[in-house]
Protein backbone atom coordinates (compact mmCIF):
# COMPACT_ATOMS: atom_id res chain seq x y z
CA UNK A 1 0.00 0.00 0.00
CA UNK A 2 2.65 2.54 0.57
CA UNK A 3 6.07 0.67 -1.21
CA UNK A 4 8.55 3.53 -0.10
CA UNK A 5 7.53 4.02 3.98
CA UNK A 6 9.87 1.99 6.16
CA UNK A 7 7.35 1.95 9.37
CA UNK A 8 9.16 1.36 12.89
CA UNK A 9 6.26 1.42 14.40
CA UNK A 10 2.61 0.83 13.98
CA UNK A 11 0.30 0.20 16.68
CA UNK A 12 -3.25 -0.01 17.87
CA UNK A 13 -3.86 0.57 21.49
CA UNK A 14 -6.68 1.55 23.79
CA UNK A 15 -6.31 4.39 25.58
CA UNK A 16 -8.20 6.40 28.63
CA UNK A 17 -8.31 10.46 27.97
CA UNK A 18 -9.36 13.06 30.79
CA UNK A 19 -10.49 16.40 29.42
CA UNK A 20 -10.42 18.95 32.09
CA UNK A 21 -10.63 22.70 31.54
CA UNK A 22 -10.37 25.02 34.77
CA UNK A 23 -9.69 27.98 35.73
CA UNK A 24 -6.75 28.97 38.07
CA UNK A 25 -6.53 31.63 41.13
CA UNK A 26 -4.72 33.70 38.90
CA UNK A 27 -7.68 33.78 36.16
CA UNK A 28 -5.20 31.68 33.56
CA UNK A 29 -7.60 28.99 31.75
CA UNK A 30 -6.17 25.67 30.56
CA UNK A 31 -8.19 23.28 28.58
CA UNK A 32 -6.55 20.11 28.55
CA UNK A 33 -6.64 16.47 27.32
CA UNK A 34 -5.01 14.05 30.05
CA UNK A 35 -4.11 10.74 27.86
CA UNK A 36 -3.03 7.34 29.56
CA UNK A 37 -1.57 4.95 27.66
CA UNK A 38 0.86 1.46 27.47
CA UNK A 39 3.63 3.54 25.65
CA UNK A 40 6.34 6.42 27.05
CA UNK A 41 7.19 4.23 30.56
CA UNK A 42 3.89 5.88 32.06
CA UNK A 43 3.90 9.40 31.26
CA UNK A 44 1.26 10.75 29.97
CA UNK A 45 0.41 12.21 26.58
CA UNK A 46 -0.56 16.56 27.99
CA UNK A 47 -2.37 18.27 24.86
CA UNK A 48 -3.07 21.86 26.01
CA UNK A 49 -5.92 22.19 23.56
CA UNK A 50 -5.96 26.03 23.30
CA UNK A 51 -2.28 26.17 21.88
CA UNK A 52 -2.18 22.66 19.90
CA UNK A 53 0.69 21.52 21.65
CA UNK A 54 1.38 17.91 23.14
CA UNK A 55 4.30 16.65 25.46
CA UNK A 56 4.86 13.54 26.91
CA UNK A 57 5.46 14.30 30.38
CA UNK A 58 6.49 12.38 33.71
CA UNK A 59 7.39 13.64 37.08
CA UNK A 60 10.90 13.94 36.01
CA UNK A 61 9.62 16.81 33.72
CA UNK A 62 7.74 18.79 36.30
CA UNK A 63 11.24 18.75 37.85
CA UNK A 64 13.06 20.14 35.22
CA UNK A 65 12.91 23.69 35.76
CA UNK A 66 11.46 26.02 32.81
CA UNK A 67 10.43 22.75 30.90
CA UNK A 68 6.42 23.42 31.21
CA UNK A 69 6.85 26.76 30.16
CA UNK A 70 9.31 26.36 27.63
CA UNK A 71 7.03 23.39 26.23
CA UNK A 72 3.59 25.02 26.32
CA UNK A 73 4.80 28.42 25.78
CA UNK A 74 3.75 29.74 29.29
CA UNK A 75 4.66 32.40 31.51
CA UNK A 76 6.18 31.65 34.65
CA UNK A 77 3.25 31.57 36.68
CA UNK A 78 1.18 29.72 34.31
CA UNK A 79 3.55 27.08 34.19
CA UNK A 80 3.63 27.05 38.05
CA UNK A 81 -0.29 26.60 38.29
CA UNK A 82 -0.04 24.19 35.40
CA UNK A 83 2.33 22.24 37.56
CA UNK A 84 0.09 22.21 40.47
CA UNK A 85 -2.14 20.60 38.91
CA UNK A 86 -0.21 17.98 36.24
CA UNK A 87 1.35 16.79 40.22
CA UNK A 88 -2.22 15.52 40.44
CA UNK A 89 -2.90 13.49 37.61
CA UNK A 90 0.43 12.68 36.25
CA UNK A 91 2.02 9.00 38.54
CA UNK A 92 5.51 7.75 38.74
CA UNK A 93 7.16 6.36 35.77
CA UNK A 94 8.11 2.69 35.36
CA UNK A 95 10.11 0.78 33.72
CA UNK A 96 9.24 -1.67 30.85
CA UNK A 97 8.88 -5.50 31.70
Amino acid sequence: MLPNFDFISDSTEQTETRFVTFITPNLNRFDLAVTRTNRFYGKKLVTDLQRGITAIIGTDDLDEEGYLAETFRLTEEEAAELETFLRTVIGPAHSPD
